[in-house]
């Protein structure tokens, strides 16, 4: 784990910003990708990337972190940052793909 304030600061960022537990997380990442088409033939379930990187952070501690891991928590703050709450259909989707649903308080 790389060490030190920045990374502190980061984990508790990201446990702001990500608002949904890691069981709603995949349950919506499993929707998402089975949509009409159904599930698509390759292993990783057609889940995007970075939603399956905030998974993965959301199960480990903080002594834990790799490098990275911090750059999926700084790429999910920078992305929540950049598109705040918005709660068109489109918006919504993408930020709870990476466990941010702006309808939440």
């Amino acid at each position: 784990m790389t060490e030190g304030f920045d990374t502190e600061m980061l984990w508790e960022e990201f446990h702001r910003t990500v608002n949904m537990n890691s069981e709603e997380l995949r349950a919506h990442l499993l929707a998402d990708a089975s949509d009409e088409e159904g599930f698509p033939p390759d292993p990783d379930l057609g889940i995007d990337e970075l939603g399956r990187g905030v998974l993965h952070v959301l199960s480990k501690r903080k002594g834990d972190l790799t490098s990275a891991d911090l750059d999926v928590m700084r790429q999910v703050v920078d992305l929540v940052e950049t598109l705040g709450d918005r709660t068109d259909d489109e918006s919504r989707r993408e930020l709870m793909s990476v466990g941010h649903d702006p309808l939440r308080g």
